[in-house]
């Protein structure tokens, strides 16, 4: 008795705490549309995005013109005049204030296509920033559609439990009151009241379940976890477009974000041996300076002017050392190129494995779907029977009981099976990169 009185005690806990929720229904698509505004991973993404744009502005920058300056003003202390032989000194004295100006501009003409390499590398690193967030986006909601069904399982689990509890509660009564006649056994009532104990703990069971997935998915989304989500009740009757598998095969090789991205490593690597090979081509550039100096210090006696001049050319720079160093970094690009093409091979067949297992099971649960639909027709038809016969004194108690399990569980699968064929659907967009 005193555990029964724990339960009631918890139960009676458990609805408090749920009355105090403010309930919220909420479609899967409201339950994305919340994750992408508030979700703190996704946030981080888009950050993440900005920066490499930026990353991309400064490789551009890279095609400006370098333009150098300096000024400076300098004491000169006196100068000393030797032979070469350090002998016949003198004192020189100097103009004791110096300046210097100067004004340097360069303008790469060409890099050996360092430059073009170095903004595609950046522009192909944007991409995969946000082939990145794309796919996070994609893991985030299909950890929340899991959150969201079995949410939506759960409720209806409850309600599949409240449902048995009314009816066992209903089926101690009329044991009692056939006792009262001397037609059942007191042991008969006990045997019901403990499944009813047990049905009401798997519904506290389930109660605290739902409170868990609840909290984990407002806190994914940015909601309140005092929150209840309701979800959408016509979600296992909407219907699903059906495509055949080598749709989905296609989709899953034009869209997979994993294959996307293997794309991308391709070219970097491609981009790399371009930059590779860069550093074998000669460098030009135009350069042009503008000076000012004072005094002149070349000159003796020191000539206490300033003097100004100029030039503009062209500048030609090659790096004969790169002929025997460069040589190892090209044959590495090109062995990550081809590495990078056959994990794209691998990864695109681990996929089309993959969509061919869900699109099999997708199936399986539709097939699973109308087998627990007659079962459940046959299970409540034995209940009904059973039940009949049992008030006609012609079943045993352990017979109604059995046939209440077995509709129970009937119901359950039935459930199941259609939770099954959404969650499948959805992991059939989720592979192919369109959740």
């Amino acid at each position: 008795m005193k555990t029964r009185h724990y339960i009631v005690m918890f139960l009676s806990f458990a609805v408090c705490l749920s009355a105090q929720a403010q309930k919220r229904p909420m479609t899967l698509e409201e339950v994305f549309r919340l994750a992408d505004e508030n979700n703190k991973s996704l946030k981080a993404s888009a950050i993440g995005v900005k920066a490499t744009e930026e990353g991309l502005l400064s490789a551009k920058s890279s095609r400006l013109p370098d333009v150098n300056t300096s000024l400076s003003a300098s004491y000169i202390g006196n100068g000393y005049l030797w032979d070469r032989n350090f002998s016949n000194g003198m004192p020189i004295d100097m103009p004791h204030f110096g300046n210097n100006f100067s004004l340097q501009v360069a303008q790469v003409v060409y890099a050996g296509g360092a430059i073009n390499s170095g903004i595609a590398l950046a522009d192909l690193g944007l991409q995969m920033a946000q082939l990145q967030h794309d796919q996070k986006r994609q893991e985030l909601r299909f950890l929340l559609a899991g959150y969201y069904l079995d949410l939506f399982k759960l409720n209806n689990q409850i309600r599949v439990f409240d449902q048995n509890i009314a009816l066992t509660e209903k089926v101690i009564d009329d044991i009692r009151n056939r006792e009262k006649q001397g037609l059942a056994l007191k042991n008969d009532i006990t045997r019901y009241e403990l499944q009813l104990e047990n049905l009401k703990l798997q519904r506290t069971r389930l109660l605290n379940g739902k409170n868990i997935i609840n909290y984990q998915l407002t806190h994914a989304i940015g909601l309140d976890t005092s929150i209840e989500i309701e979800p959408d009740n016509t979600l296992t009757t909407k219907e699903l477009t059906s495509l055949p598998e080598s749709d989905w095969q296609q989709a899953g090789n034009l869209s997979s974000p994993a294959l996307r991205q293997l794309d991308l490593v391709v070219k970097m690597n491609e981009q790399k041996e371009q930059l590779a090979l860069s550093a074998r081509r000669p460098k030009v550039a135009l350069v042009g300076e503008e000076h000012l100096d004072g005094p002149i210090l070349i000159e003796v006696p020191v000539i206490d002017k300033n003097f100004n001049y100029w030039f503009v050319g062209l500048g030609l720079q090659y790096d004969l050392s790169s002929l025997y160093k460069s040589t190892h970094d090209i044959r590495k690009s090109r062995l990550e190129t081809q590495r990078s093409l056959e994990e794209k091979e691998a990864v695109a067949e681990d996929i089309d494995n993959a969509i061919h297992a869900v699109f099999v099971q997708y199936w399986e649960a539709v097939k699973s779907l109308e087998i627990s639909e007659n079962a459940l027709n046959l299970a409540n038809e034995n209940y009904r029977m059973t039940r009949n016969r049992y008030d006609n004194e012609m079943a045993l108690l352990t017979e109604l009981i059995d046939a209440s399990n077995s509709k129970l569980t009937a119901e359950l699968d039935l459930l199941n099976a259609k939770i099954n064929i959404v969650y499948y659907y959805l992991n059939l967009n989720y592979l192919t990169g369109n959740l």
